[in-house]
C-alpha cells in the first residue's frame, strides 16, 4: 500500500538579510565562507526560506558577487540551498520525504561511525563529548533551545571527526546541516514538548557515552539507531489543527 505523506508546513517568513557578520581581517575563503553559511544554519539563524540575496551575503562577506556565486553552489550540491532560476537562491525547505530519507540515511552511517570512533578514541575525545553534553543540558536548563540543537548535532560531528573515516564525516556534516533545516520545519509545535526532546536527546547521549566509555561497540551502534529512531518519531509532518471558526462571526449572526 502506498503512503501519500502530507504537505510539509507552511515555512516562516523570508528573511532578506542573513544575520553573518562582515570580514574585518582579510578576505575570506571560499571555505571561510561556506563554514559561516553552515554555521548560521546549525545556530538556527537562517530559517527553511530565507532569501538569499548575492548582493547583501557579498557585502556581510566582503567580496564580489563572484565570490558568493560558487559557495552557493556548493550548498545547493549538498541540499542545503535551493537555486531557483531568475529567483536567487534561499534556504532550502525539505519536503517530508526528505526529512525521511535524511533519518534513513543517518541510521546507515553513524552505528558505524560510533564503531570507528570506539576503535580510534581517545580518552580527550570521549572527555570532549562529556563536555559537549554538559554545555547542552546547561543551554537547555537556560532555555537557549538553538544552542542546544547546536551542541546536540555537535556531538555527533564530534564522533564522526574522531572516528577517522574522512569520507563517511563529509556526508554526515551534510546531512547534519539538513537535520538543522528538518527540525526547524518539523519539531514539535509545543515548546513544552520541544524541551522534551531536547532532554531526551542528552540522556540518550549520556547513555552512549557510558557504552564508549566501556568501548562496546555493539551497545553502542544498538543505542545511536535507537538515539536517530526517536528523534525521527518526533517530527510533526502535519500541521497542528486549526480552531474551528466562529460561523456567526463569520456570517454576520
Amino acid at each position: 500500500m502506498t503512503t501519500t505523506l502530507p504537505k510539509p508546513r507552511r515555512a516562516r517568513a523570508a528573511v532578506t538579510e542573513p544575520p553573518v557578520q562582515p570580514d574585518t581581517t582579510g578576505q575570506l575563503s571560499d571555505n571561510d565562507m561556506y563554514d559561516r553559511m553552515v554555521s548560521a544554519i546549525l545556530d538556527h539563524r537562517l530559517p527553511p526560506g530565507t532569501k538569499l540575496v548575492e548582493d547583501k551575503l557579498a557585502a556581510a562577506f566582503g567580496v564580489s558577487r563572484t565570490r558568493v556565486r560558487p559557495v552557493l553552489v556548493r550548498l545547493a550540491n549538498e541540499q542545503v540551498v535551493t537555486l531557483t532560476p531568475n529567483r536567487g537562491a534561499s534556504i532550502a525547505q525539505p519536503t517530508p520525504q526528505e526529512a525521511l530519507e535524511v533519518f534513513e540515511a543517518r541510521r546507515l552511517l553513524e552505528p558505524r561511525l560510533v564503531e570507528l570512533f570506539i576503535a580510534n578514541a581517545t580518552d580527550a575525545d570521549i572527555a570532549a563529548l562529556r563536555t559537549c553534553i554538559d554545555d547542552e543540558e546547561a543551554a537547555r536548563a537556560s532555555g537557549d533551545m538553538r544552542r542546544a540543537i547546536r551542541l546536540s548535532g555537535d556531538f555527533h560531528l564530534h564522533i564522526a571527526q574522531a572516528a577517522g573515516h574522512q569520507t563517511l564525516g563529509r556526508i554526515l556534516r551534510e546531512l547534519v546541516s539538513r537535520t538543522s533545516l528538518i527540525l526547524m520545519t518539523y519539531s514539535p509545535s509545543h515548546a513544552r514538548e520541544r524541551e522534551e526532546a531536547t532532554a531526551c536527546g542528552c540522556r540518550e547521549h549520556r547513555a552512549l557515552i557510558d557504552a564508549i566509555r566501556l568501548r562496546d561497540a555493539r551497545e553502542a551502534a544498538r543505542l545511536m539507531l535507537k538515539h536517530l529512531a526517536r528523534i525521527e518519531t518526533q517530527l510533526e509532518f502535519t500541521p497542528p489543527a486549526a480552531d474551528a471558526p466562529d460561523l456567526a462571526q463569520l456570517l454576520g449572526a
